[in-house]
């Protein structure tokens, strides 16, 4: 008889439950849940961007525009009200346990101290480590998901969650409901996360935010880099990289965060108040100019 057969006619254990089956794989289209032999190949971006033969584009593309007003309409109606709130940012290949996942815990916690919602991309790693953290702490913890053929849903520490079809929608969620960014160790999503909001902030573009780095031994090679080879070939210029903020702690990230976000403020408010102080005296001085012939 095989280790087959024996299975088969061995005694089973009549006070014994089903045997628990793992949860199949869950993909997220928008609102739409997809699972086993639904999951699609490729993803709404990849159909918006790809170079299609000829003009069926034509017939396809207005839908897509509706599709992407209502991820905005969606995303800015369930965010509106989530008050002052930081984005943590790092990799999803983080396991628990990992010293990084334990920093992003520590971060969330401060910051939910410090009276912030916690606003994450929603995945595994640094992102659920953060979630985590945030919602062990009472706090508000926020899920911005996207589509992506491995991507297995928003983890479970997530309060409130948003799922996205398109980057860039998802993109301006960060940007726009968000006072300051943390950036853990992570790989290209977190780079692109970073750099786009050191180019908007740059450019002025956005009003500036702290954006704080954690993990000295992590970004230092980007930081020399920036500092020598971009600095020196004149890409950009000495103050752009300190808009970046480096620290070795959580604690000492969520003190940044804060201390440069109420910096950040009070010199938005100051420069708000030259300018109208500045229309007011040319206000002023316009009948006396025209009085004089000017």
């Amino acid at each position: 008889m095989s280790q087959d057969d024996d299975a088969r006619t061995a005694p089973t254990d009549p006070t014994a439950g089903p045997v628990p089956q793992p949860p199949p794989a869950e993909y997220r289209r928008g609102p739409v849940l997809l699972r086993r032999d639904q999951i699609p190949t490729t993803t709404s971006d990849q159909g918006l961007l790809a170079r299609n033969e000829g003009t069926a584009w034509l017939h396809a593309d207005p839908w897509r525009v509706m599709r992407i007003q209502s991820e905005f309409v969606e995303g800015f109606g369930a965010l509106a009200e989530v008050g002052p709130a930081v984005s943590v940012f790092g990799s999803a290949r983080v396991r628990p346990g990992s010293p990084y996942y334990d920093d992003a815990q520590a971060v969330a916690r401060g910051l939910v101290e410090a009276g912030y919602a916690v606003i994450t991309g929603g995945g595994p790693g640094i992102m659920e480590a953060a979630n985590r953290g945030a919602a062990e702490a009472g706090g508000l913890s926020v899920g911005l998901g996207i589509e992506l053929p491995f991507e297995q849903g928003m983890n479970r520490w997530v309060d409130l969650g948003v799922n996205f079809r398109y980057f860039f929608a998802r993109k301006t969620m960060f940007v726009k409901y968000s006072e300051g960014f943390v950036v853990l160790p992570g790989g290209f999503g977190t780079f692109d996360e970073l750099f786009e909001a050191l180019t908007l902030v740059q450019t002025h573009k956005v009003t500036r935010f702290p954006i704080v780095l954690l993990g000295r031994g992590y970004w230092s090679g980007l930081l020399d880099w920036l500092r020598t080879t971009v600095h020196d070939e004149g890409m950009i210029a000495a103050p752009d990289v300190d808009l970046l903020q480096v620290v070795d702690s959580p604690a000492e990230a969520v003190e940044a965060v804060v201390t440069r976000g109420a910096e950040l403020r009070a010199e938005e408010e100051a420069a708000a108040a030259r300018a109208a102080a500045d229309r007011a005296a040319a206000a002023a001085a316009s009948p006396a100019d025209e009085a004089s012939g000017w």
